[in-house]
């Protein structure tokens, strides 16, 4: 019989260079290994947000649910949670970290990630309706005909968005009746970008406080484009474009109006001024309007009208004849530009026995292209016209008192 080899009495000395001895290489190593590459995927995978997430919302026609993940910026993921409206302890409503939109700060027009996007009218009038603090809705392109109501204010730490593009589309349905676009009560919401055409009224503000209306396209209305109202305040009215107004009656074709008549206080503000204040006016291309391009009303007070274009070419009526009308008091308009007057550029009136008063013209720049004055003012002594405003082609000068 061959002679039995010895059992080894210890492990085979490893190969040179350090490597594992031939006994223990083979399959199982390699499986074990293979293993550990698939499980360490996986986790890289899995903290990078992979799997399942949160999505926007579809509302209208083509809506298919969920859609993927989609992520914003400009929060940092470790930022604290906003408090909870009147509790000061944060909520839980989730970070930008966590998927959530964040809303744009004041002043932006920037459109920020939608929680829903709209596609059809239905859509988008049960997207106002059901409107929380923080929700973004996206108003996809096309034409949304009918009259649309806002009522859910937001907050100031979640605001309400409400945006699209020029190519998305209000349409009122015709100039003789209703309002495209209402917020009534709907404090604290941006609305921002898109056109609103062929209303009696296109944009109006029933008690609204701190919503900010910026870069509309408002044109073809029957009557006023944009109206704050009924204690609208601390508003502001920015970068829109307004146009082709008075298409129902041209007597009430303004392009921006601020307050109510004194005839009106009984059926809008309780019989009471309307005391629409410290609303801001601003940076707003306002042409094609049968009445005056601004139109402040009795019973306001502490606005600010500036950086404005005016364009009187088709003001009608002996009524509608200047770019802007102030009635309230204590605004300050400054650094707006008219073209083409019936009359005078600027004007005041006391309509309403402690109102007109207290109200600053300075850095305007009127082209009348009329028999009046830049800065026609009642009660000059009461209102204030710099010498800093310019008027031009104004057949009685700058002003029917003294610049200062």
């Amino acid at each position: 019989m061959p002679e039995t080899p010895p059992m080894p009495t210890s492990p085979p000395t490893p190969p040179p260079g350090g490597g594992r001895p031939e006994w223990m290489r083979g399959p199982a190593v390699w499986l074990a290994g293979g293993a550990f590459l698939i499980a360490l995927v996986a986790l890289v995978v899995a903290l990078s947000g992979g799997g399942d997430g949160g999505g926007q919302r579809v509302a209208g026609a083509g809506a298919t649910g969920q859609v993927g993940p989609t992520l914003s910026t400009g929060t940092p993921s470790d930022a604290p949670a906003s408090p909870a409206p009147g509790t000061g302890e944060p909520s839980d409503a989730p970070s930008a970290s966590d998927g959530a939109s964040v809303p744009p700060a004041p002043g932006s027009d920037a459109c920020p990630v939608a929680t829903t996007t709209v596609q059809d009218a239905d859509g988008l009038q049960r997207a106002l309706t059901d409107a929380r603090p923080g929700d973004v809705i996206q108003i996809a392109d096309g034409t949304y005909t009918g009259k649309f109501t806002a009522k859910t204010p937001g907050t100031e730490q979640q605001p309400i968005v409400l945006c699209g593009g020029p190519g998305a589309v209000i349409d009122g349905g015709g100039v003789k009746k209703g309002y495209a676009l209402h917020l009534d009560g709907a404090s604290w919401w941006r609305v921002i970008g898109f056109t609103v055409r062929n209303s009696q009224k296109g944009v109006m503000a029933d008690k609204v406080q701190h919503t900010l209306i910026k870069g509309l396209t408002v044109t073809q209305i029957g009557d006023e484009a944009i109206h704050l109202r009924n204690f609208s305040s601390d508003n502001t009215v920015e970068g829109n474009t307004v146009s082709d107004t008075g298409l129902r009656r041209d007597k009430f074709g303004e392009g921006i109006y601020i307050g109510s008549a004194v005839s009106n206080w009984p059926t809008v503000s309780g019989g009471r001024p309307d005391n629409s204040d410290r609303n801001t006016v601003r940076g707003n291309r306002i042409s094609g309007t049968t009445a005056e391009s601004v139109d402040i009303k009795e019973g306001t007070s502490h606005g600010v009208l500036e950086d404005n274009t005016f364009d009187g070419s088709k003001l009608k009526g002996s009524h509608n004849d200047s770019w802007v009308d102030v009635k309230g008091n204590d605004w300050l308009i400054q650094g707006n530009t008219g073209t083409h007057s019936l009359a005078d550029g600027f004007q005041t009136h006391q309509v309403v026995d402690g109102w007109g008063k207290g109200n600053v013209f300075k850095d305007n720049t009127a082209q009348v292209d009329g028999p009046g004055y830049g800065f026609n003012v009642q009660s000059p002594d009461s209102n204030t016209v710099a010498c800093s405003n310019k008027a031009t082609a104004a057949a009685k000068g700058l002003t029917n008192g003294t610049c200062s």
